[in-house]
C-alpha cells in the first residue's frame, strides 16, 4: 500500500512540474512522516543522499562536461566535420552522413546528448543550408544525431546507470560502441532515402568538396589531427585497462586544455574559470537529483518496491520477449515526459530485479534503458534536443520534431535489434 503512496505522489509532483529533486526528496521522507516506525528516518534519508554521491565514478560526470564545453570552444566539432566531409562530401548524401560521424565522434568527447546537438548544429546546420539542405530537415538530423552523444561512450548516462545499479562503468562504455555505431548507420541509411527522394545541389557540393580539396588531404588531416585523436586517447585509456573512466575524464580536461592554447589557440588561461564555473552550474542540479534519487532508491528497496514489482511483472508475463517489449514501452515514456537521469536514478534499479529474473545481463537491460531514453531526447513533450536545436534556426520545436520522425523510425527499428539480439551489446564484454 505505501508503496502505491510513494509512486502516487512522486508521479504526481512531476506532473504538475515540480523540480525533480524535490519529486524524490519529499517521497523518500513520506513513509516515516506517516508511520514513524519505519526504518528509513530522517537521518537514513541523509546518509543515503551522502553514500550515493561518495562515488569516484560520479566525478567523471562533471569533468566530462568540463572537457567537453573546453573543446567546443575550440571549435573541435569543425575540423572533424572537414575531415568526414574530406573524403565523403561529394557522394549521395555524403554531406549529412558526415554530419551524423561528426555526432558520433563528438558524443565520444562530451558524452552528452545536448552538448553534441550545440555544438555540432552550431557549425553544421549553417553550411547544410548553404549547400541547399531544407532547413528543418538539418536541423531534425542534427537534433537526432546528437542523441548518439548518450549511447557512444564516454556517456554520461552510463556512467549515472553504472553507479546507480552497481554495474562497471567501464564494460557499459564498452557495450555502448556497437549500438552507437548501428544507430548512426541506420540513422545514414535514412538520410541517404531522403537525398534520393528529394535531390540535392551537386553544384554547390562539388564547389565545397573543391575548397577542402585545396587544403589537400595532408592539410585536412593536420587540422583535424587532435580532435579525431580525442576519442582515441579517452576511449582508449579506459578500455586498454590504463586508467579509470574517472581517470580519463581528467586526462581529458588536460588534453582539451593543452590542444586549444597550444595548437589551435581558441582560448587562453584566463578562460578557465568561466568554464569551470558552467561545468559546475550544469552538474549542480544532477548532483542533488543524484543525491536525493539515490535516498529515494533505498527507501523503495526498504519498502521492498522491486521485489513487489519483480514478482508483480512476473506473474502477469511469462515471457521474456513480452517483458522486454513492456520495458522499451515504460522507458520510451519516461524519455518522452522525464528527463533522463531521472528515468535512470529512480526506475533503473526498480526494473532490473525484474530483468535479472527474466535472465537478462544487467549490462544488456543498461544499453536497452539508455537507447530509450536516448529516444526520449528527441521526443515531445520534453525532447531536450529538439529545444536545443530548435532556437538554432528560430523555428518551433514541434516542426523540428515532425521532421524527426522517419529518423525516430530509424532507431526504434535501432531500439529492437539491440533488445532482442543481445550479442549486439555484449559482443565485448567477457
Amino acid at each position: 500500500m505505501m508503496v502505491g503512496i510513494v509512486f502516487l505522489v512522486f508521479f504526481v509532483m512531476i506532473f504538475l512540474g515540480i523540480p525533480l529533486a524535490v519529486c524524490t526528496a519529499l517521497p523518500s521522507i513520506l513513509p516515516y512522516t506517516v508511520n514513524a516506525a519505519f526504518a528509513g528516518n530522517y537521518q537514513f534519508v541523509l546518509r543515503a543522499v551522502v553514500s550515493a554521491l561518495d562515488s569516484t565514478s560520479l566525478i567523471a560526470i562533471p569533468l566530462f562536461m568540463l572537457s567537453g564545453s573546453i573543446m567546443a570552444r575550440g571549435g573541435l566539432s569543425k575540423r572533424l566535420f572537414d575531415v568526414f566531409a574530406y573524403f565523403i562530401g561529394e557522394i549521395s548524401a555524403g554531406m549529412p552522413c558526415a554530419v551524423i560521424v561528426t555526432c558520433l565522434f563528438y558524443g565520444a568527447i562530451s558524452g552528452s546528448g545536448p552538448a553534441t546537438v550545440a555544438a555540432v548544429g552550431t557549425m553544421c546546420i549553417p553550411i547544410l543550408v548553404n549547400l541547399g539542405y531544407d532547413k528543418i530537415f538539418a536541423t531534425a538530423l542534427v537534433a537526432v544525431a546528437g542523441g548518439l552523444g548518450v549511447i557512444i561512450p564516454p556517456s554520461i548516462p552510463f556512467i549515472v546507470y553504472g553507479t546507480s545499479c552497481g554495474v562497471s562503468v567501464g564494460d557499459l562504455f564498452l557495450a555502448g560502441v556497437i549500438p552507437g555505431i548501428l544507430v548512426a548507420v541506420l540513422l545514414m541509411v535514412y538520410a541517404f532515402i531522403y537525398c534520393k527522394r528529394h535531390g540535392e545541389d551537386k553544384e554547390k557540393l562539388h564547389a565545397n568538396h573543391q575548397k577542402l580539396k585545396e587544403k589537400g588531404l595532408f592539410g585536412v588531416l593536420k587540422e583535424g589531427f587532435w580532435a579525431l585523436l580525442t576519442p582515441i586517447i579517452i576511449l582508449g585509456g579506459i578500455y586498454s585497462g590504463i586508467v579509470t573512466p574517472t581517470e580519463s575524464a581528467c586526462i581529458s580536461i588536460f588534453y582539451a586544455i593543452f590542444v586549444c592554447m597550444v595548437f589551435y589557440k581558441s582560448m587562453s588561461f584566463k578562460d578557465l574559470p568561466g568554464f569551470m564555473a558552467g561545468a559546475v552550474k550544469s552538474y549542480g542540479p544532477m548532483c542533488l537529483l543524484l543525491g536525493f534519487g539515490g535516498a529515494f532508491g533505498k527507501i523503495l528497496n526498504l519498502l521492498h518496491a522491486p521485489d513487489i514489482i519483480s514478482s508483480a511483472v512476473t506473474g502477469a508475463i511469462s515471457s521474456k520477449i513480452v517483458f522486454l517489449l513492456l520495458i522499451n514501452l515504460v522507458f520510451l515514456f519516461l524519455g518522452m515526459v522525464g528527463e533522463t537521469t531521472s528515468g535512470i536514478v529512480i526506475m533503473g534499479p526498480v526494473f532490473l530485479e525484474a530483468a535479472i529474473a527474466y535472465g537478462v545481463d544487467p549490462i544488456h537491460f543498461g544499453v536497452i534503458l539508455i537507447v530509450n531514453l536516448a529516444i526520449g531526447l528527441i521526443t515531445p513533450p520534453i525532447g531536450v534536443n529538439l529545444f536545443v536545436a530548435a532556437p538554432l534556426v528560430d523555428e518551433p520545436a514541434m516542426k523540428i520534431a515532425k521532421a524527426a520522425v522517419p529518423f525516430m523510425v530509424m532507431m526504434l527499428i535501432a531500439l529492437a535489434l539491440i533488445t532482442y539480439i543481445p550479442q549486439i551489446s555484449l559482443v565485448f564484454i567477457s
